[in-house]
């Protein structure tokens, strides 16, 4: 009875391992059916409903299947990705947020796919789709600093810049003409004091976050001294107590003397800034053209345009900060590598552009597109070849020097210190760091 017992029970292990395995086997054909051909890592919310259509439309049309995987927010996407990329476990698409020299290190380290080849490939076709101005934020130059080999090496799937924007209705109530923005300098001023003296807050942004005061400090002084003064300052050819820097400071100086910027200012963040000009509460604002989707969230009936940065003078263009909104690269470990370009090479290519265009308000990288999209979001598209970005600069300001110039303004704004006091602490800072 014993052996029987034991035939019994060895013949039931063996059943169940049997079932077992079997089960495992079905359950790995199961995965394996299910694993997608392209993996992509993001952390945009307001688009992945947007990717998974997008991903059916894709596997309908070529049968290859792309997923998305969502992490967020931005700075937990940055950590996943830096950590990936340190145990070889990067998807076959994903991103790089951040600092060009992070974006450079990837590419040292051979973690990103060059794709100056494709782009190229039948006389230029998929470069030519794209804004040139959003592609050369993914692009190295020879004379790069990082010492990265000269070739693009990521995709720009939307574009962005930063403009000013101005309240019709507001503009109507102070007396000025709707239709007629400020062009230069002084008339911008004039309008802030039309808006003080009718009790209407002049301008408004997120100026608690010190890259936007940055931005705005830029592109007056790429207008007043121009791209070569800017580099020589850089490289400490030109100190920030030359006149034209001094004239910089001295500007938002003037803004906070006519009583043009919104209350607390310095303090506050964008969110805040756009709820303040969706409501109605300021005439002017500075922001990115994501606000299209903002605003029209907070207050679908706000009558608003955007206008040209004001012209301080004739001498150099007039620019705004712009280029690449979110970027993709190719994972050059990829075993997918090919299939994961195909893909960039689709949703970059004008039908999908409009779709993302139209169901997430966000500005299209693809040039062939713009007719399709949202009247608001056209202003900010047409005025994409006026872009400009400190990262392509051959050379970057140290980031402490950033820092207390950015510092210092809020420092103006509020009183506590002169334009000529804040050149020279930013001076001292620069000779410590050069040192």
């Amino acid at each position: 009875m014993g052996i029987f017992k034991h035939l019994l029970d060895k013949r039931l292990l063996t059943l169940v391992s049997f079932l077992l395995i079997a089960a495992c086997l079905s359950g790995c054909a199961e995965r394996d059916r299910q694993k997608p051909e392209v993996l992509v890592w993001h952390w945009m919310t307001d688009r992945d409903p947007a990717f998974e259509e997008l991903t059916e439309r894709y596997k309908n049309q070529t049968g290859v299947k792309v997923k998305f995987e969502l992490y967020a927010p931005s700075d937990a996407y940055s950590q996943k990705v830096i950590a990936a990329a340190q145990a070889g476990t990067l998807p076959d698409i994903f991103s790089i947020l951040g600092e060009r020299r992070i974006f450079a290190s990837f590419i040292i380290a051979g973690h990103i796919t060059c794709l100056t080849s494709q782009m190229n490939a039948d006389n230029n076709a998929w470069r030519n789709e794209l804004f040139s101005n959003a592609l050369a934020v993914n692009e190295f130059s020879t004379a790069n600093q990082y010492g990265v080999k000269a070739g693009i090496y990521g995709v720009p799937l939307d574009t962005m810049n930063i403009q000013l924007l101005y309240n019709k209705d507001l503009f109507k109530k102070a007396g000025l003409d709707p239709d007629l923005p400020p062009v230069s300098w002084q008339e911008f001023i004039e309008a802030g004091r039309a808006l003080t003296a009718a009790g209407i807050p002049g301008l408004v942004s997120g100026w608690g976050e010190i890259w936007m005061i940055d931005c705005f400090a830029s592109n007056l002084a790429w207008n007043l001294m121009g791209k070569d003064k800017i580099i020589a300052t850089i490289k400490g050819e030109v100190p920030y107590t030359d006149p034209d820097w001094i004239t910089v400071l001295s500007l938002f100086k003037e803004m906070a003397d006519t009583g043009m910027l919104a209350k607390g200012m310095i303090t506050m963040v964008n969110k805040d800034a756009e709820q303040a000009f969706a409501n109605n509460r300021a005439a002017f604002a500075f922001n990115g053209s994501w606000c299209v989707n903002v605003y029209r969230g907070m207050n679908p009936n706000l009558n608003y345009a955007t206008m040209m940065f004001p012209r301080l003078s004739d001498e150099h263009p007039v620019v705004i900060w712009g280029g690449a909104g979110a970027s993709f690269m190719v994972n050059q470990r990829s075993n997918n590598k090919e299939k994961a370009i195909e893909f960039l090479k689709w949703i970059t290519a004008k039908q999908q552009q409009v779709y993302l265009a139209q169901t997430t308000n966000n500005l299209p990288s693809n040039k062939d597109s713009l007719s399709a999209i949202a009247p608001s979001l056209r202003q900010f598209a047409d005025d994409m070849d006026k872009t400009v970005h400190p990262s392509l600069l051959p050379a970057g300001e140290h980031p402490l020097v950033i820092e207390a110039f950015d510092k210092g303004i809020q420092s103006i704004i509020i009183g506590e210190s002169s334009p000529r006091e804040i050149a020279e602490r930013v001076q001292r800072v620069k000779d410590r760091e050069r040192r």
